[in-house]
């Protein structure tokens, strides 16, 4: 195949605990699910029969099912680091050319933005990499070939991707792209998701619980 694409998702359960101030434990998994769809919706669209989900949680299983995704099942949650390695390997397994990974959480992303990625690595091998808005995650990553380099995540990972693959001798391709740079992860990213998330399932979420009124009574 010429890319596998891996979204790795821990279980929608415990989804987004930095949102508790924000949102009730329904509505995270309810969010949480609504930025899983609009990420598998927009990969569908770029890269079509090429999606694959890393996951326990069989909530997780049914939505990636019903974008056309295929699964790889954990034995265990061990972690965005461990689950992208699975998806690697599995990459490497089905003789991709390239292996790209983006988070679940980013429900701004467009099509174009992940054709955009897969397009920028011309030279074999190479890496693409994405920041996160603030500059210190990956949110996304495309290696060619899949084995080119391993992947670590937690912050300052963008930081170590770069030195890692510049230890590797690999030029790295650094793309700021705003959509896939957006990760929802605590209650200031919530305004940001209603301001630029305009026909995603994600803020028609917020906007049916009238988010934007609590955070402003939080301040």
């Amino acid at each position: 195949m010429d890319v596998l694409a891996a979204v790795p998702v821990k279980d929608l359960v415990n989804a987004k605990q930095r949102l508790i101030p924000a949102l009730a434990p329904t509505e995270r998994r309810a969010l949480a699910r609504a930025m899983l769809e609009d990420v598998l919706s927009a990969l569908g669209a770029a890269v079509p029969g090429a999606v694959f989900v890393v996951t326990t949680d069989a909530q997780v299983v049914e939505a990636a099912r019903r974008h056309g995704a295929e699964c790889l099942i954990e034995s265990a949650n061990r972690g965005h680091t461990e689950a992208v390695a699975f998806a690697q390997q599995e990459a490497v397994r089905r003789r991709a050319e390239r292996f790209l990974t983006i988070p679940g959480d980013v429900p701004c992303v467009t099509a174009h933005e992940i054709a955009t990625v897969c397009d920028a690595v011309t030279d074999r091998p190479g890496v693409a990499f994405v920041p996160s808005a603030s500059g210190l995650g990956t949110n996304g990553a495309l290696v060619a070939p899949p084995d080119a380099m391993p992947l670590r995540f937690g912050e300052p990972s963008f930081a170590n991707h770069l030195a890692a693959a510049r230890e590797r001798d690999l030029r790295p391709v650094v793309l700021e792209l705003p959509g896939l740079g957006l990760d929802i992860d605590g209650p200031e990213d919530l305004e940001h998701l209603l301001r630029r998330g305009a026909g995603t399932r994600s803020a028609e979420l917020l906007g049916a619980w009238d988010v934007s009124a609590r955070l402003a009574r939080r301040v």
